[in-house]
């Protein structure tokens, strides 16, 4: 069957197939019909309110999002035709081996249609697909054409066989046909001097690279980042930048792709680009973002580190400018987010952020609720807060900006939307202001200051009460420490009951407490 990278490379279409026949009703072809009347027998299984149906109408503006989405429903085919073969429905798997081969016919046709020429390897592919579908086909009509429990039992391993050798041809071909289209994509930004066809092209790749780290991959090995930062290394390209740098940072969340960054030295491009003061703030931005892409403490890969050191503080003194200057909430949650990711892996990062006044900066952006106008943005500052905590200096910068007032606002922290990302950012702006606070409460003057504002309070009702942390665990932690460290400082501010159950204990018994409340 479809390798999972395969499959996970192409969007899940959500289907009714009442309103998708209505709406490509007009536009069926022939194949189409012939499947309908061919593959639609009348049948008490429910699971023909799935019907996964695709118009095959020839598409100027999108050719390659129809032959991903025709790719995706034969993929699910082939998995619900296992499925009916493990179960001997002979009657559904051959219908839907008719439907399969519709599709594949479909598919074939369309790609020839839109594409200027075709390899004899795709050929040959092709050739191979469609002889070994009829084959399938033909093979699963005989065994309707038996009742013989015997004969069906030795024929079934032979269907078995031909189904996993249809899916390997069909992801050899999906693979080939996916690296031909990057190959056509990246030789017209390489060769073409013209605005309007690079900026096409880079279009054009930035949907393929929409479609899951598959297809990053494949343009990575393509050729895909040297291609796109050739072009923001040519000034007759400026106005493409912004786009062509969108599409780098969507490349480079894959291995391969970091790999050809490191090889043309795009770290030193980006630090350029984000240093010119000549580009435009759109460009600036989409450079922060690749960065907060490479960047990213979720990736397992970080040989690109290295050379990223070099040159960390003209990039981490660029994005505080961005910051500070950001005309957006769009933007300054793209610096930040870069300035948050290089906090994590370089302490040298903080003391630099320390040394340009960057808590001030993001202190005061905090109060403009234009500019941090959202949970995620919050999320990056408090971020980089609890990692410039752990530098004794930045007690009194936290104290001067008000930083305590901030960090007691984002304890109450609350998701209006119901959606869950915005949920787990709320999360995490809980979890990292305690962080922050139980880091700071070191000092004094911190410790003083958080009390005075109700810190204490406000930390033993997250503790105590589930939904007021959305039943989150790492927020519960979080409050549990921050409260232990501002009982030392302040051990008045609580009631013995909360003493005795959260303070006094050891931790891992405090929490079991509180998550059985």
């Amino acid at each position: 069957l479809p390798s999972p990278s395969l499959l996970s490379s192409m969007h899940l279409i959500q289907v009714d197939s009442v309103q998708r026949w209505m709406e490509d009703l007009k536009l069926m072809t022939d194949c189409e019909c012939m499947c309908i009347l061919q593959s639609k027998p009348i049948s008490i299984e429910k699971d023909e309110q799935n019907e996964l149906i695709l118009s095959s109408q020839y598409s100027t503006c999108d050719n390659l999002q129809l032959l991903l989405k025709r790719a995706w429903i034969i993929s699910t085919e082939l998995t619900r035709i296992a499925q009916k073969l493990e179960k001997n429905r002979w009657q559904r798997v051959h219908s839907m081996t008719v439907r399969v081969n519709c599709h594949v016919h479909s598919m074939i046709n369309e790609y020839n249609t839109f594409t200027r020429s075709s390899s004899e390897e795709m050929h040959q592919l092709e050739k191979l697909l469609i002889d070994k579908c009829s084959e399938f086909t033909a093979f699963t009509e005989r065994c309707l054409q038996t009742e013989d429990e015997e004969i069906l039992k030795s024929m079934k391993s032979c269907v078995n066989e031909t189904l996993t050798t249809v899916a390997q041809y069909f992801g050899q071909l999906i693979e080939l046909v996916l690296t031909q289209e990057a190959q056509n994509l990246l030789r017209q930004i390489e060769l073409s001097g013209s605005l309007y066809v690079v900026e096409s092209a880079i279009s054009s790749l930035f949907s393929l690279a929409q479609e899951g780290a598959h297809l990053c991959r494949i343009i990575a090995k393509e050729g895909g980042v040297v291609a796109l930062f050739k072009i923001c290394r040519q000034d007759c390209f400026r106005c493409l930048f912004p786009q062509t740098l969108r599409t780098l940072a969507s490349i480079c969340c894959v291995e391969e792709g970091m790999h050809q960054l490191e090889k043309v030295d795009g770290i030193l491009c980006l630090a350029d680009i984000l240093t010119d003061t000549s580009h435009s703030e759109a460009t600036h931005a989409e450079a922060a973002a690749v960065i907060a892409q490479i960047t990213s403490p979720h990736l397992t890969f970080t040989q690109h580190l290295s050379s990223f050191l070099e040159n960390m503080e003209e990039i981490v003194t660029a994005l505080v400018k961005l910051c500070q200057e950001a005309s957006s909430g769009e933007v300054f949650l793209l610096a930040s987010a870069a300035l948050a990711n290089i906090t994590f892996f370089d302490t040298m990062a903080c003391e630099i952020l320390l040394q340009l006044n960057a808590m001030k900066i993001l202190l005061a952006a905090c109060s403009d609720k234009c500019i941090v106008d959202t949970p995620y943005s919050r999320d990056q500052v408090v971020t980089i807060l609890a990692n410039m905590s752990v530098l004794d200096q930045c007690a009194s910068e936290i104290i001067q900006g008000n930083g305590v007032q901030l960090l007691m606002e984002m304890l109450f922290e609350k998701c209006s939307s119901g959606n869950p990302a915005e949920a787990a950012a709320c999360e995490r702006v809980q979890q990292k202001s305690a962080v922050t606070l139980a880091r700071l409460s070191r000092d004094p003057e911190v410790a003083e200051a958080a009390v005075k504002l109700s810190c204490i309070p406000r930390l033993i009702k997250l503790c105590r009460s589930p939904t007021e942390r959305n039943n989150s665990d790492s927020v519960l932690v979080a409050c549990l420490a921050a409260l232990r460290r501002l009982a030392v400082m302040s051990p008045d501010g609580l009631e013995d009951s909360d003493f005795q159950q959260l303070v006094k204990p050891r931790l891992v018994d405090s929490f079991l407490l509180c998550t059985n409340m």
